[in-house]
């Protein structure tokens, strides 16, 4: 599980999607969250602007990151 430290309170699924170089682009973001590609917290997540915040988990194809 990789460690993924942000600076702020939250951040939004779709910019740390790119932040973590899962994504290139919001668009790609925007369709993978869309798809059903991304958990956060082990529940599928359709939100692109669900608030991210410390202590929860993101799962993309079975790789995990812990945001701190």
């Amino acid at each position: 599980m990789d460690e993924i430290k942000i600076e702020s309170m939250f951040i939004r699924l779709d910019q740390l999607l790119k932040y973590i170089s899962v994504a290139s682009s919001g668009g790609e973001a925007k369709v993978m969250i869309l798809d059903g590609m991304i958990k956060v917290n082990g529940k599928t997540e359709l939100q692109r602007g669900k608030k991210i915040k410390p202590g929860d988990i993101v799962t993309f194809k079975n790789k995990q990151y812990l945001i701190k």
